[in-house]
């Protein structure tokens, strides 16, 4: 429920802070006081839009802030999901706050995170429900209409089951209009399959085969300067038999070894130099022979090399079609070598899931069927429970009803009647609100009903209807009761006291007939200072809600017999709400 209403710089409203109570609000004031200013700002809060003339003049800009509190009822567990999902949620209550520029762009919020104009109306829908003179009327749009029908017929789970099968139905026929394309659309491309599966199949490729390769290659490029160098590195540690050839470095440590044997006799500390001596002696001999043999070994292979030079060319081809290396070319292999096997099988896949289209749309034609069947029963129920209600509203000469058409569509579904009809997630049935204010005149659709008097009434009669089924927690109705006479403001009070049982109402009115069911009375009044008009709104209680009433009846020249009848409207009212 709204538990406080802040607006600053708003119309001739400087700044007030409103908290209405649960249950029937009224507010009260004379015409031109600001009450419907109070109803615009909250409608500004849920819309976050504002008419440039609706900022106070002479300031920058205007701001209203509203507090809702969660009352922990089942209806509120869609807004709970809505602002999850949105990342929005809170803990027990709801902040909306907008600021309004003179220049510059609207600043929408939800517990004081930014937030696009589109997500603040979704919330500010399921929050508010406003009726009057702003035609910010939920049951005036069609749209809405079969929520409300399937809320009044307990049809929710039907419905939700029909859209779940309606979306399943729509993935089968995308894949059978995907699996349509021509064969041979489908022939060229298995065929380009085809021939990259094998291309990367017959190259076998190895991973790390290309970096092999290209050490090999520049070895058997590279082999006749290593044979020399190997040759080199052997004569210069093990010498050669040539004459005049200088000593090697075997030689040179053969002869150095008995000096240092010589050495060690007479300084034994030298034995493990003469050790590390003999060690190096060896391991010359050793790296000699192995250097000697790698050369051998080397031969300068001209074939092997073109044969390397083709295989890395075949690879680099292979790797700028296939992704730029071998493992992103083999992977690619797979990924074509799978979807070369579905479009082999298309044909098969695509006859198969036309049965099962078949099969879906039938039952979900049955499904539809059962739905529409209990929206028929509780459209009867409906209408009849609306003209009652409007019949105590004084307009028991006006007719509605609740109009359930199907659209015969080739493409839709089949109903057991043979006939097949356009459907939508929501189901076969497209439903809309008539009614007929004059007698022998045609019904029509709600909107098209021109008079403000007779649609706040139906309104209200509507929103009795379908009080229980109504997850919308705040009504709001402003003046309600223009061209309404006292007797059928009783009845209007009554019925607004009535809804303010399964929600949280309020109500501007001008009859005391109605304002005596508030559960509290707030008056709006306008004050001058200096050459400025401001607005300001009060709790009235006791003696001065008594006072308030007695200007509604006879205005401000009021007497104690107006008083009497204030007090005895008062009294009346409290007794019938005692035995509700």
């Amino acid at each position: 429920m709204l538990d406080e209403l802040t607006v600053r710089d708003f119309g001739i409203i400087e700044e007030i802070t409103w908290r209405p109570a649960p249950g029937l609000n009224v507010i009260t004031g004379e015409t031109g006081a600001g009450k419907s200013l109070v109803v615009d700002a909250v409608e500004a809060l849920l819309t976050g839009q504002v008419h440039p003339d609706d900022i106070r003049h002479g300031s920058e800009g205007a701001r209203v802030e509203g507090v809702f509190c969660f009352t922990g009822n089942d209806s509120e567990v869609p807004l709970r999901g809505l602002l999850a999902e949105k990342g929005l949620a809170g803990e027990d209550a709801l902040l909306l706050a907008c600021d309004f520029p003179r220049q510059g762009r609207t600043t929408p919020r939800i517990n004081r995170q930014v937030v696009p104009r589109s997500l603040l109306r979704d919330i500010g829908a399921a929050l508010v429900d406003i009726h009057g003179q702003s035609q910010h009327l939920s049951l005036l749009n069609e749209e809405q209409h079969l929520d409300f029908l399937d809320a009044y017929a307990h049809a929710r789970d039907l419905r939700h089951d029909f859209a779940a099968g309606a979306t399943e139905l729509h993935r089968v026929e995308r894949e059978i209009e995907t699996l349509s394309r021509s064969e041979q659309e489908i022939a060229r491309q298995a065929e380009l399959l085809a021939f990259q599966v094998d291309e990367i199949k017959r190259s076998k490729l190895a991973a790390g085969e290309d970096e092999e390769l290209e050490k090999e290659l520049a070895l058997l490029a590279a082999a006749e300067k290593l044979k020399a160098a190997s040759y080199q590195v052997y004569r210069s540690i093990y010498g050669d038999d040539s004459a005049g050839a200088a000593p090697s470095a075997v030689d040179s440590v053969n002869e150095a070894l008995p000096v240092l044997q010589q050495m060690v006799e007479t300084d034994p500390s030298l034995q493990g130099r003469l050790g590390y001596l003999e060690e190096t002696l060896h391991g010359l001999e050793e790296l000699a022979r192995e250097v000697r043999s790698y050369g051998e070994n080397l031969s300068y292979d001209p074939r092997r090399i073109e044969e390397v030079q083709e295989r890395l060319e075949l690879i680099r081809g292979l790797k700028r079609k296939y992704g730029g290396s071998i493992p992103a070319a083999l992977a690619y292999q797979e990924k074509a070598a799978a979807e070369l096997e579905g479009l082999t099988s298309s044909g098969e896949r695509r006859e198969r899931l036309v049965v099962e289209r078949e099969k879906m749309r039938r039952d979900l034609g049955a499904l539809g069927e059962k739905l529409s069947a209990r929206r028929q029963k509780a459209a009867k129920k409906l209408a009849a429970t609306v003209k009652r209600e409007l019949a105590d509203l004084g307009m028991g000469r006006v007719d509605f009803s609740v109009a359930v058409a199907r659209r015969p569509a080739p493409e839709g579904v089949p109903l057991p009647d043979g006939v097949t009809y356009h459907y939508r997630g929501s189901g076969v049935d497209e439903v809309v609100f008539m009614a007929s204010t004059n007698p022998g005149e045609p019904s029509r659709p709600l909107h098209r009903i021109a008079s403000t008097g007779e649609l706040s009434r139906f309104m209200l009669a509507l929103k009795t209807a379908l009080a229980g089924a109504d997850t919308v927690p705040v009504l709001i109705f402003d003046e309600i009761d223009i061209g309404v006479g006292g007797r059928s403001g009783e009845v209007i009070g009554r019925k607004l006291w009535g809804l303010s049982r399964h929600h949280q109402v309020v109500c501007v009115t001008h009859l005391p007939q109605i304002a005596v069911f508030g559960d509290a009375h707030f008056s709006v009044a306008k004050h001058t200072s200096g050459s400025r008009t401001t607005s300001s709104i009060a709790v009235l209680e006791g003696e001065a809600r008594l006072n308030e009433l007695a200007v509604m009846i006879a205005g401000h020249t009021f007497s104690t017999a107006s008083l009497n009848a204030a007090r005895e409207l008062v009294q009346a009212a409290e007794e019938w709400k005692k035995q509700e």
